[in-house]
C-alpha cells in the first residue's frame, strides 16, 4: 500500500511539473531569451542524467564485489 502511495504522489508531482513546464514555455508573456535559457539549462540535466545512469550501468557488469554483503 505504502509502494502505490509513493506512485500516487509521485505521478501527481511529475504531472504537475509537466503542466508548469508548458505553461511557461507557450506563455507569450515570458522573455523568448529566457525560455531557451531554461530549455537548455534543462537539456543539459537531462543529458548529464543519462550519461551519469550510462556510467553507473556499465561499471555495474564489471563489478568484482557485487555479491559481496555488507
Amino acid at each position: 500500500m505504502q509502494k502505490l502511495a509513493y506512485a500516487l504522489i509521485g505521478f501527481g508531482v511529475v504531472a504537475l511539473v509537466f503542466l508548469g513546464v508548458k505553461e511557461f514555455f507557450t506563455n507569450p508573456e515570458v522573455d523568448l531569451l529566457l525560455r531557451i535559457a531554461a530549455g537548455a539549462a534543462g537539456l543539459g540535466l537531462f543529458l548529464l542524467l543519462g550519461v551519469v545512469l550510462r556510467d553507473r550501468r556499465r561499471s555495474s557488469k564489471d563489478d568484482r564485489f557485487k555479491e559481496v554483503e555488507r
